[in-house]
């Protein structure tokens, strides 16, 4: 771990933003190391809530596909794993979004991964099921795992850039998720790195995520990137995950700069969290290659 956390302090010195978090999960022990820098500075005691953007994504809805799959038909799965059809996103009206979304038509397609699909799950998720979003995905939320309008008074955040000439710092990234100011299924979650590690250890030993994942795998196409809502790794040698996962590897990641990974092979996983819109969005090479190294050396350990 301490070569891990040297090697993540080197990475961060040459990036664009300055706030980082890693953490390794045993799932055999269901336990995790987990370690933060920011300013330069290393806590063995993290306490930043980092905005999750997209990991959002299977921390809602895939969490309800799992504790309640009775609500998830064909066009639910489509939806789920983003071949619906639905366009990839766009700026959405705060008064008729809900409208706009259930107005498009679901029709198998190729896998196109989309904003909308992911919110227009959520909302046939809540018309099945007469609940909230909210209320069906948190059963296995740790408590440093909160949306963004729920952040403790006394939390501290990191910095992800500009928004109406004011910096974005406890408050959500994403354009869409600030401006409809609700719970919703595409981003809004921050949690601490332990707090995230926690939850999907917690996800594990409620409803057996693993183990779910693990059945699907022999009968996934290769064409077929996500399954029940998460991402997986295609290309082992050429992954943001890391080179040296196996092709048993699921996860997700966040426009912020966050990932999460799960090697069902290793029983490892890894959570790297960062403020990676900090200065600016546009170029990722330097976030690529953090993401790359430090997964390299987690599968390694």
């Amino acid at each position: 771990m301490e070569r891990l956390k040297k090697l993540a302090f080197d990475l961060l010195s040459s990036q664009h933003f300055d706030s980082l978090a890693v953490s390794v999960i045993d799932f055999s022990a269901s336990s995790f190391e987990s370690f933060e820098i920011s300013a330069d500075v290393f806590s063995t005691k993290p306490y930043l809530y980092f905005d999750l953007a997209s990991l959002t994504k299977p921390l809602t809805n895939s969490a309800v596909r799992l504790k309640f799959p009775e609500l998830f038909d064909d066009n639910m799965m489509l939806l789920l794993n983003h071949q619906a059809g639905l366009p990839v996103g766009g700026l959405l009206s705060k008064k008729t979004w809900r409208q706009e979304l259930l107005a498009y038509e679901i029709k198998k397609s190729p896998s196109l991964y989309s904003d909308y699909s992911s919110l227009r799950c959520m909302l046939e998720i809540e018309k099945k099921s007469g609940k909230a979003l909210e209320e069906l995905c948190s059963y296995y939320f740790d408590s440093e795992l909160v949306h963004w309008k729920k952040l403790p008074l006394d939390s501290f955040s990191p910095e992800y850039g500009i928004r109406n000439k004011q910096i974005v710092c406890g408050e959500v990234h994403d354009n869409n998720c600030y401006n409809l100011n609700e719970f919703v299924s595409h981003a809004g979650l921050f949690a601490t790195i332990d707090g995230l590690s926690r939850s999907l250890i917690n996800l594990e030993k409620i409803v057996k995520v693993n183990e779910e994942i693990e059945k699907r795998l022999p009968t996934q196409k290769m064409e077929d990137r996500f399954i029940l809502g998460f991402d997986r790794v295609l290309d082992s040698e050429n992954t943001l995950a890391g080179k040296g996962c196996s092709l048993k590897t699921y996860g997700h990641l966040g426009f912020t700069g966050t990932s999460f990974w799960i090697d069902l092979e290793k029983k490892r996983g890894t959570v790297i969290l960062a403020n990676a819109t900090q200065t600016y969005w546009y170029e990722r090479t330097g976030l690529n290659h953090l993401r790359k190294t430090l997964g390299e050396a987690i599968w390694k350990m």
